[in-house]
């Protein structure tokens, strides 16, 4: 519904929306970024022993997941309040979904083409 003077209203998150977006976006970044060095070591472990007690990957993949779902937690909260928020805080709520969906698109273009 707009106001007298015809401009639409103005739409504004819920008060601490912002923050818990941009605390949750910081937490997947720091889990996507923990997740590294275990797959470095884990596929250096695997690609050099034939040692089947590799722990290095489940923990690495233990973190990323925990970032998906961290990245999940942040992207929904920013695109149901898309409209009343800044700018900044838009992307930062989406960025780290969009670096997983890329991710595993590439991963998938990698497998698929030989």
């Amino acid at each position: 519904m707009s106001q007298p003077d015809g401009t639409p209203p103005a739409v504004t998150a819920p008060h601490g929306t912002a923050q818990r977006i941009r605390t949750r976006a910081i937490w997947a970044v720091a889990l996507f970024a923990s997740s590294l060095p275990p797959a470095a070591i884990g596929v250096g472990i695997a690609t050099t022993t034939a040692d089947l007690a590799n722990a290095a990957l489940p923990i690495a993949f233990l973190f990323w997941l925990i970032g998906l779902l961290f990245a999940i937690w942040a992207a929904v909260p920013t695109l149901r309040h898309w409209d009343g928020l800044p700018g900044q805080i838009r992307w930062l709520g989406a960025l780290p979904l969009l670096s997983v969906s890329l991710f595993l698109s590439a991963a998938v273009i990698g497998v698929l083409i030989p």
